[in-house]
């Protein structure tokens, strides 16, 4: 397919990754571009998991699916604050024309749990609380949350994937596929960076306690290196720098901050994306946090 060439080139060029990641995304792509997504006949959607209201969907001219499963930290995976700001980025984009729905499918393990992360995210979207997980069976997702996330068409047959909410390149190009926009994109100037470290280990501390470490990233190429965005895996982890380009030779000052909100070990990252070929640079974050 013509379409499925420009789509994968476009995946290639805006997410700048590895060989080895480039072939696995162009395989993703290849698999899945014009693939029609199933939906159960009997899904029920509710607000919050508890009102069922009716939510039509099917006469959308696009959708966005988001799928999530049972494994992980609920409230990290689903970043509902940022789905929020994303869906009303979106909605300003619609016209009479161009209807867009969101569709939201969830396989928790904990039912209780989940509808605690939602009402405490006030999140009053429809959505769907799939506990037989039989959205997944009719139509077998990819294992990883970075590609459970889809774009329709009007016959719900996929024309992008990725979860926007947690690439900011896959969520320009979805902006840009609803708009009509071409689906190509400029070359961007390509340098070279390294963190000072890609782990950081916060050990054992109070539960109450802020941590707070100090890297840095160094520019090691020939152009100017340039932080585009930065996403965390939740909302409990943040990054502080300078927004300005970073000379060539140069060093940006990365403080990484930690507020926990449970006890226990953890294990959450930090995205850097920048205009580096192994855009991007990925930090984990790891300690336990203890109560007193």
């Amino acid at each position: 397919m013509k379409n499925g060439f420009t789509l994968i080139l476009f995946l290639c060029l805006v997410i700048s990754c590895h060989d080895s990641k480039k072939n696995r995304l162009s395989n993703l792509v290849n698999e899945w571009n014009g693939k029609e997504i199933q939906f159960p006949s009997h899904l029920a959607f509710t607000v919050q998991g508890k009102d069922t209201v009716c939510f039509d969907y099917s006469r959308s001219t696009y959708k966005i699916v988001m799928y999530a499963d049972s494994m992980g930290c609920l409230s990290c995976k689903l970043q509902l604050s940022k789905w929020k700001t994303f869906m009303q980025e979106v909605d300003s984009l619609r016209d009479q024309n161009k209807a867009v729905s969101f569709v939201f499918c969830f396989c928790p393990q904990n039912r209780e749990m989940l509808q605690n992360v939602l009402c405490y995210e006030h999140f009053v979207h429809p959505v769907c609380i799939d506990e037989q997980d039989e959205f997944n069976k009719l139509n077998h997702f990819p294992s990883e949350i970075t590609f459970q996330t889809f774009l329709l068409d009007r016959d719900n047959r996929v024309i992008a994937i990725g979860n926007p909410i947690l690439n900011p390149k896959v969520r320009e190009l979805y902006l840009k596929l609803i708009r009509g926009e071409a689906k190509t994109t400029e070359k961007q100037v390509v340098t070279m960076g390294e963190l000072s470290e890609n782990k950081v280990d916060f050990g054992i501390f109070p539960k109450t306690e802020k941590q707070e470490r100090i890297i840095e990233l160094k520019n090691t190429g020939t152009e100017v290196l340039v932080i585009q965005d930065v996403t965390t895996s939740c909302g409990c982890t943040k990054l502080e720098f300078e927004r300005t380009p970073i000379p060539v030779g140069d060093k940006r000052v990365l403080k990484i901050i930690y507020e926990a909100d449970n006890s226990g070990y953890f294990q959450k990252t930090v995205d850097v994306f920048c205009n580096i070929d192994s855009s991007p640079l990925q930090i984990s974050v790891i300690g336990e946090a203890k109560d007193k």
